[in-house]
């Protein structure tokens, strides 16, 4: 399996108000940019959809490193998820899951890929974080500003 490596990031101009979110993909010394952008939206459904939007333009299947300051993204991935689906997609607190939508099509995106989660500080200098960052921030100050 190919080798890819996915930097994600999402951004909010208010929380909930527009958004805009980025993803860097790098196999060997070819890198693509991805980003887009919500009138209404959140910052933690910014980051799944970065993740989702990454995953899903991959062509075939591969071995995934994708790297994200989002707790709430590795912790739904890597120890909420199969909770929730054993529960009906109710959390500990009794009430339905946010973002259960999203949290689906995260988890289809990634059924054909190997993926590590690795979690990567935000603002600290991180220069691929740094850069989806930038894309993220970018695509919401431009929704914003229409």
């Amino acid at each position: 399996m190919k080798q890819v490596e996915i930097f994600t990031d999402g951004a909010c101009k208010g929380n909930p108000g527009p958004g805009g979110w980025g993803a860097l993909l790098r196999m060997g010394r070819h890198e693509k940019e991805l980003f887009g952008s919500e009138p209404e939206t959140t910052n933690n459904r910014m980051e799944m959809t970065a993740a989702i939007k990454a995953l899903n333009a991959l062509i075939e299947p591969c071995d995934v490193t994708l790297h994200t300051d989002s707790r709430y993204l590795i912790d739904g991935m890597t120890k909420w998820i199969e909770g929730w689906q054993r529960k009906g997609w109710i959390n500990a607190s009794k009430k339905p899951v946010r973002n259960a939508d999203l949290w689906h099509d995260l988890i289809e995106a990634a059924a054909r890929h190997s993926i590590d989660w690795q979690w990567v500080k935000g603002h600290s200098g991180h220069p691929e974080n740094d850069r989806v960052d930038q894309l993220a921030s970018d695509a919401a100050e431009a929704i914003a500003d229409r």
